[in-house]
């Protein structure tokens, strides 16, 4: 898609220095713009390159005077860098605006939709599932038997939403993640195998909530998973049977939460975090990353490491097992002396 330096200062209420005309149909960074790209200028450092940049277009300041010849058509705005996050915003909901039912996706019986729905090819819904206004449905999608679909909500290729899901308005769901698969429950038997334990509750997901390419939830053993509203979870993260996280609570990569633990609203939550089983996390609290959680928390406490300590406590540790080599030969050496 092509836009002009006109019709981008019309959606930034900015001013256009140079050809109005000017079309451009790619993003860059200042540094690398090429012909037919746009860029942006916020950071005093980043000045010289406007002045050899090939982008066609660049977003300035209001306060910007160049001290010398700027060949890109300039739009001047009240702050750069939000102007130019705006603009990617647009950016991205233009290149989203698709709606249709595409050639081999399977609406099954009972399925109800709203307006401006998109639905990609080979994906299926299943019976009696709700899907609410101008939801996107990418391809390759599964969803299973009475699934509900809040409005606006972006559900991107390759998702697989296990039956009696219940998914809120504005959410995004990307590639590859799995909602509703069973958890983790099987019985042990004395001769030492296990017998499954039926997984029949099921997942929510309330408004606003963003979920990373390649996480797994798992759905209830009874009653209900629960991610709350506002909760963004990173790719690659794994959450058990009948875990509720809080609301605005944010999770990156390649944590793992065990079963039937609550996490409390806005926490921050590190990489590669482990959380054990049947846990109260309260609200606040921040998990820096690899840490592993044994025990509850209190609200607003910070740990770190594995078994996790006070944040406090593990950096004064920290600060004595680092030289536990060097301790262990003055130790030596003492008792030589002795």
């Amino acid at each position: 898609m092509k836009i002009s330096a006109e019709q981008i200062a019309g959606v930034l209420e900015g001013e256009v220095v140079g050809d109005p005309t000017v079309l451009v149909s790619t993003l860059s960074k200042i540094e690398e713009g090429k012909v037919g790209s746009l860029s942006f200028l916020a950071n005093p450092k980043y000045i010289h390159h406007i002045y050899t940049t090939q982008a066609s277009v660049v977003i300035v300041n209001n306060s910007f005077i160049p001290d010398q010849e700027v060949k890109a058509t300039m739009i001047k705005v009240e702050d750069a860098y939000k102007s130019f996050s705006k603009l990617l915003e647009y950016y991205n909901q233009v290149k989203l605006m698709k709606s249709g039912i595409e050639q081999y996706a399977v609406l099954s019986e009972g399925v109800e939709h709203g307006d401006d729905l998109y639905l990609g090819s080979f994906s299926y819904v299943g019976t009696n599932t709700k899907i609410g206004n101008n939801v996107k449905i990418y391809p390759n999608t599964f969803i299973g038997d009475n699934v509900k679909i809040g409005d606006n909500t972006i559900i991107f290729a390759g998702v697989r939403i296990y039956s009696e899901t219940e998914i809120g308005n504005n959410c995004i769901i990307h590639a590859g993640t799995i909602v509703g698969s069973d958890g983790f429950g099987f019985a042990p038997n004395p001769d030492g195998t296990y017998n499954k334990v039926p997984q029949i509750g099921n997942v929510i997901i309330e408004d606003n909530v963003e979920i990373g390419a390649g996480t797994t939830i798992d759905r209830a053993t009874l009653g209900s998973t629960i991610i709350r509203k506002g909760v963004k979870l990173d790719n690659q993260i794994q959450v058990a049977h009948n875990v509720e996280i809080g609301e605005n609570t944010v999770i990156a990569s390649q944590s793992g939460v065990a079963g039937s633990t609550k996490i409390g609203k806005n926490c921050m939550i590190g990489g590669q975090v482990g959380i054990v089983g049947h846990l109260t996390i309260g609200d606040g609290v921040k998990i820096q990353a690899q840490s592993g959680v044994t025990k509850n928390l209190k609200n607003n406490a910070a740990v770190q490491g594995s078994p996790a300590l006070a944040h406090a406590d593990f950096l004064r540790s920290y600060n004595h097992f680092k030289n536990l080599s060097k301790l262990s030969e003055e130790v030596e050496q003492l008792k030589k002396k002795n």
